[in-house]
């Protein structure tokens, strides 16, 4: 695990910027193709399998430890529905798969890309139980309150509202010595090469990280049922719809740098297309030059953070030299080369992880000028 970390570490900057590239053009081609054409339909799905990609590198970072676990409140029908699509593809047609996911329950403070693994782990148990003889996958989503007396039944569960997801299957089952073992690390009913055992553990800790809690029931030769409860978020998610995020801009004059041409393309008709006037640079030191020349011209620095010659950290304390109070924005591919108390150091006030997406892009940019850290 280890190797795989500084492995998946190693290529996560170098395969986000090529995903960048992708998702910044899917992007650009959204906003000019018919929204209902099929053009539309290949450039959407194009988008799905970046974003998609992206995760599974991420799913590598989170495991070995080297990545971070961003929650925000969001509607996870979506997560759990994009599993499903990537499931179908996979399993035999031996298995017949039923779902009732419905939207709009409510939001649930979540990292998308550990409740996507946590399904994914949940179904893949599940295939592995039917795959000799087939059978039925279930899987549903639904709002449950806890009471006071249900609570007191099971006491790693609080009262309160919470989303139940169910996975259940017609597999072998297990028996109660196994049930009673089926989250220690390295557990399993896999034959030997056919499993780790890590993926009920796996799923045990993304449950308790998110404040929830996971019950299992089991009869040897009739099936397996799982239920995740999560709790309702506080907060509602930001409903806005893209139009309105991308209509709904500021304006001023942006300095934008990254050693891939493809992405300042892309990063220049992004920022344009939400109203800023833009300049970009390629090399980090005719960006220095630039803003030398004009300090005053720029309202914003956004740079990538590897680059050769030149780090985004060391421009960015160049560029504060210069005027200690422009903005900055920092641009990376992979969390764990961002040391956090060297950007609050030099005044960096926002970090945006690639792939970029239009919405965060302009959602950042706007508060970041908007209320600058001076």
């Amino acid at each position: 695990m280890e190797a795989l970390g500084t492995l998946a570490g190693g290529i996560a900057h170098d395969f986000n910027n090529i995903l960048s590239a992708i998702y910044g053009y899917v992007e650009l081609a959204q906003l000019r193709c018919p929204e209902h054409s099929k053009l539309r339909h290949y450039v959407d799905q194009i988008g799905m399998a970046s974003v998609r990609a992206k995760n599974l590198v991420q799913q590598i970072l989170t495991f070995s430890r080297q990545g971070r676990s961003e929650k925000r409140a969001m509607d996870i029908s979506r997560v759990i529905n994009d599993a499903l699509k990537l499931i179908r593809a996979t399993f035999p047609s031996t298995i017949e798969i039923r779902h009732d996911i419905q939207s709009e329950l409510g939001d649930v403070l979540a990292d998308e890309t550990q409740l996507h693994q946590m399904t994914m782990n949940l179904c893949t148990n599940s295939l592995h139980a039917m795959q000799k003889d087939g059978g039925l996958l279930e899987v549903d989503l639904a709002p449950v309150t806890i009471g006071i007396y249900d609570s007191s039944s099971d006491p790693v569960i609080s009262p309160g509202e919470y989303l139940k997801l169910i996975v259940s299957d017609t597999g072998h089952g297990m028996d109660q010595t196994l049930l009673a073992r089926i989250f220690d690390p390295y557990v399993t009913t896999k034959k030997s090469g056919k499993g780790t055992g890590m993926g009920l553990s796996t799923v045990q800790g993304i449950v308790n990280d998110h404040g929830g809690s996971i019950k299992v029931y089991s009869r040897p030769g009739v099936g397996t049922t799982f239920q995740v409860f999560l709790p309702l978020a506080m907060t509602a998610s930001d409903r806005s719809t893209a139009e309105d995020r991308i209509f709904s801009c500021s304006r001023g004059y942006i300095l934008f740098v990254d050693d891939e041409k493809q992405l300042t393309e892309i990063g220049n008709e992004l920022l344009e297309g939400l109203g800023y006037l833009v300049e970009t640079r390629v090399s980090p030191i005719e960006a220095i030059e630039s803003f030398r020349r004009n300090p005053d011209k720029y309202d914003l620095v956004i740079t990538d953070l590897t680059m050769p010659k030149m780090t985004g950290e060391k421009l960015a304390r160049e560029i504060k030299k210069i005027r200690p109070g422009i903005p900055i924005v920092l641009c990376t591919g992979f969390s764990a080369n961002i040391n956090t108390d060297t950007l609050a150091e030099i005044g960096v006030d926002q970090v945006l992880m690639k792939p970029i997406t239009l919405s965060h892009l302009a959602d950042t940019v706007r508060k970041v000028m908007d209320d600058p850290v001076t």
